[in-house]
Order: C-alpha cells, then structure tokens, then sequence
C-alpha cells in the first residue's frame, strides 16, 4: 500500500458530530456555526459550497443545496434556479482565486456512479490545470494536493467576497444574493 504523510489531516479524522452518527453530513454541517471549520466558503438562500475534505485538487468544491434529496428532478424550481447560479458564482471565485484552465463538474447520482452520499445530492467543481497530471498519480498512483486547505479556503472566500451581492461575515463563509 502507498502511503503518504499528512499530518494535517488528522484533524478531519478526530472531528466529532459531522455526520458519524448517521445523520446526514450536508444537513449537519451548515448547523454546526462555525463556517471556516467545516470548510463552508459561501451560501446562499438554498444553497452552499463546501470544499471537499479529499480533494482531487486544491480548489475541489461542492455546491449543495440545503434540501435533504438524493433525487435532482425532485428539487423545486426555487432550489434548482438557486443552485445553478451558485455554481456559476463557484466558477467565478475559483478562476478568481487559483486560476485554472479548465473545471470538471457533475453530480454523481446513486451509490453505482461513485455518490457516496447518496440521498443529498451536491455537484462536484474540480479546477483543472493543463499539465496537472504528472508522474505522482500516473507512476506512483498518488495525488499531491499542492496547497493546505486551510489557505486554499481563504483564497476563495475573498474570490466570492469580492462577487456582486456578497456580504463578507466574520471568518465565516461570504452570504450570496442574486438579486
């Protein structure tokens, strides 16, 4: 087995109440009231963007909305419109704030197409950067993730503070008006 030192990481290891319980993690988290801990970087009426904890790149985030539903075509036209233009906000912060070439997005839907939760359905945006295949994942069959999270957090939060609508709040994640 391969094997790669992060000691940083032992923190998302020992976390307590995120959802080990059985409950839902995309419904606990927006709770839990401290924001920049959980990694929730924005939100909007129905919506939030939460950085993934096992990032396939710095930058990996989700946009999920706050309903409980595995099911898209379930979802509202309230909740559908809110978490598209949450998505194009995500775009934007992200190529504001790392600057990639390009962005891999989608929803995994059931436990066959990779969701590993699968009853609250979120849309995964992963920058990309031309060349960001190398010879760790392809020979060593190990991703680097270049940059701690919590720096990656900051740059994006000030990337969405900076978006037409956003309220900055105190360390916590920037709130979203399309309006």
């Amino acid at each position: 087995m391969d094997q790669l030192f992060a000691p940083w990481r032992i923190e998302w290891v020992e976390r307590d109440g995120d959802g080990d319980d059985g409950g839902c993690p995309f419904c606990a988290l927006p709770e839990r009231g401290d924001d920049r801990e959980v990694r929730i970087v924005a939100r909007s009426e129905r919506a939030f963007v939460l950085l993934n904890n096992y990032p396939y790149n710095p930058g990996h985030a989700m946009v999920i909305p706050y309903a409980h539903e595995g099911d898209y075509r379930a979802l509202d036209e309230a909740v559908l419109l809110d978490h598209a233009r949450l998505k194009q906000r995500t775009f934007d912060a992200l190529e504001t704030a790392l600057e990639p070439d390009a962005f891999n997005a989608g929803l995994n839907l059931g436990g066959p197409a990779g969701g590993s939760i699968e009853d609250h359905l979120h849309t995964h945006v992963v920058p990309r950067w031309s060349g960001d295949t190398n010879f760790m994942p392809v020979i060593g069959d190990t991703k680097v993730i270049v940059e701690a999270i919590e720096d990656t957090y900051d740059r994006i939060r000030e990337a969405f503070a900076a978006q037409p609508g956003a309220a900055r709040a105190d360390g916590g994640a920037v709130a979203l008006s399309f309006e």
